[in-house]
């Protein structure tokens, strides 16, 4: 999902963080906000990518719905520890 707003990178650690997450298959606990309001969700991230400039996180809810959130609208970003 992108809109008229210009995309602003993330720090670099951040990135490195979601990079390993995504690696060790670790869920998440992600906050966003977009277009359509305010999210927090747990995601099994994917993949990122990157189109036209702008970074994407690639996840998958824990219900098997595919999400793809601009790196930017992240508020938060939690790993999930199970016992």
């Amino acid at each position: 999902m992108t809109d008229e707003t210009t995309y602003s990178p993330i720090e670099c650690g951040a990135h490195s963080e979601l990079e390993v997450a995504v690696l060790h298959k670790q869920w998440l606990r992600v906050a966003w906000a977009d277009t359509r309001g305010d999210h927090v969700a747990s995601l099994l991230p994917l993949d990122l990518e990157t189109k036209n400039k702008e970074e994407f996180l690639l996840a998958e809810s824990q219900a098997g719905e595919q999400l793809r959130i601009r790196l930017d609208y992240l508020k938060s970003v939690q790993p999930i520890e199970y016992d």
